[in-house]
């Protein structure tokens, strides 16, 4: 039988972690829990903010919610550091509620994976910052963020 690979794998270099970075960006940016949740090991572990999803059907529903709440949703992530299968990353994403009130959501993500590439365990830390409309910076059309588009550094985030 063969096993499914989730390339780039483990060990990984500054090259491939930070690809490993873009695809992650890439996926939430499409805003599909079906799609996101793949990435994950069946077992996998999470801590997001003060929920703890376990297994990737929990982290599927866990997504559903989040979208459904945070409309508009943009997102940027940063390589921070790698080891040999642990990724950590700075992010900020922005987003509205249903009032349309303006958020920019700011956090670090600390990542782990498994031999084939999946993440088995995800600890994030975020923090709200409400916004006015004119104060948003991510203004690419919904979906994948534009190579050309400055990332968090470049914006002085």
């Amino acid at each position: 039988m063969t096993q499914e690979i989730k390339a780039p794998v483990p060990p990984f270099t500054a090259e491939t972690a930070a690809q490993k970075v873009r695809m992650a960006e890439d996926a939430w940016n499409s805003r599909d829990p079906d799609r996101v949740a793949l990435v994950y090991t069946d077992d996998t572990l999470w801590r997001n903010r003060a929920e703890f999803p376990q297994g990737r059907e929990q982290v599927r529903q866990f997504l559903q919610r989040k979208w459904a709440k945070e409309l508009d949703y943009r997102l940027i992530k940063e390589l921070w550091a790698f080891t040999d299968h642990r990724i950590a990353v700075r992010f900020a994403y922005e987003w509205r509620d249903d009032s349309g009130q303006w958020f920019r959501s700011y956090g670090n993500e600390n990542w782990e994976f498994n031999p084939q590439g999946f993440m088995q365990r995800r600890f994030a830390s975020i923090n709200d910052l409400p916004i006015k409309e004119e104060q948003r910076l991510f203004h690419w059309p919904l979906g994948r963020r534009p190579d050309d588009h400055a990332g968090l550094s470049d914006l002085g985030l």
